[in-house]
């Protein structure tokens, strides 16, 4: 643990994962750690410091529409994605949220998150034409928000008080986290939609992810962790939204993918083999391209499945309009390939 425990892992303690390359002059570095668990929870690979404990942000979302679900929302289909989701804020993804609402006997105002902007442009455009102005539904954790606010209706719990640290359902919301991750929750903080945040180890995280994306499969595991990862599969759209990273990872390659704020992505397999990455300046833009990197080193992966992936979501860089360079793994990732 670093001397300040209310921190996260220090660069001396990370890598250098990924590397932003212009004109052939490397301009920018992604500093940060990386683990892959196998299926059985051993570490297969290691990356920097994976034990310090981390902000998980939206990443956490899967545990929390779990705890959700277990306190009686009777969540289905794409309601599950969304729960579990960081969306765009497309107008197909408002429209579930606010069913979910609807089936709760609550409105959009019930919603706690901050009204927002979406970042679908035909969501915004239509919100800017009919003066509606920003929406609660638009914030990219209404889902979770209408989960949360749904389970206080079905326990009788107070739906003014639903996101404070007290509260039962955030109560059941750390037990999850704790009892899928195997460790207790090293510091809770405040998340940017307001919900209370933990933080866990990366080690911890890709355990979650590991025991959630294996659930399908094993009989002997929770029925609706079971649901959470075969709805993120069916549903991928309502997780993220069309043509972006997490959802063209789960159409095209049915891995579990869930990216959080600051840098944080966990990824697993069908089989339980699961990746967890921090990156310590909190850019997102070479999460994909380390976390299914390593996966196919771990042979987790098919090669040629996740280069046609990374083709798709990795982000050109650009000079004129015109490609000028790339962002390419680090040394760290690219010699586990040899």
């Amino acid at each position: 643990m670093p001397e300040n425990s209310h921190a996260t892992f220090s660069v001396d303690s990370a890598v250098e994962l990924a590397v932003v390359e212009r004109s052939g002059f490397v301009e920018s570095r992604h500093i940060g750690s990386a683990v892959v668990l196998a299926a059985d929870g051993t570490v297969v690979t290691q990356l920097g410091d994976i034990t310090t404990p981390i902000y998980a942000r939206s990443s956490l979302k899967p545990l929390q529409a779990l705890a959700a679900m277990q306190s009686g929302v009777p969540l289905r289909g794409a309601q599950v994605a969304l729960a579990c989701g960081s969306h765009t804020g497309s107008l197909d993804h408002m429209d579930v949220v606010e069913g979910m609402l609807k089936a709760a006997g609550l409105k959009e105002e019930n919603l706690q998150c901050p009204a927002a902007w979406p970042q679908d442009e035909t969501a915004r455009n239509w919100l800017v034409r009919s003066d509606q102005g920003k929406s609660r539904l638009a914030h990219n954790c209404s889902g979770k928000h209408a989960s949360f606010l749904w389970a206080c209706i079905e326990n009788g719990w107070d739906i003014h008080s639903y996101l404070e640290p007290n509260h039962p359902l955030q109560q059941q919301i750390r037990s999850v986290i704790e009892e899928y991750s195997g460790e207790r929750i090293a510091h809770l903080g405040i998340d940017g939609c307001g919900a209370p945040v933990a933080a866990i180890s990366l080690t911890g995280l890709a355990r979650a992810f590991s025991l959630l994306a294996k659930a399908p499969g094993d009989k002997s595991s929770n029925a609706r962790a079971a649901t959470i990862a075969t709805s993120m599969l069916d549903y991928p759209w309502a997780v993220q939204g069309r043509g972006e990273a997490n959802t063209i990872v789960m159409d095209e390659l049915e891995i579990i993918a869930k990216v959080g704020a600051e840098g944080v992505l966990v990824m697993a397999t069908s089989q339980g083999v699961s990746v967890a990455i921090k990156m310590l300046d909190g850019n997102l833009r070479a999460t994909t391209l380390v976390g299914l990197t390593v996966l196919a080193a771990a042979g987790a992966v098919d090669i040629p499945g996740v280069s046609s992936v990374l083709e798709k979501v990795v982000e050109p860089v650009l000079g004129g309009g015109r490609p000028v360079g790339k962002i390419r793994l680090g040394h760290a990732v690219s010699a586990l390939l040899d």
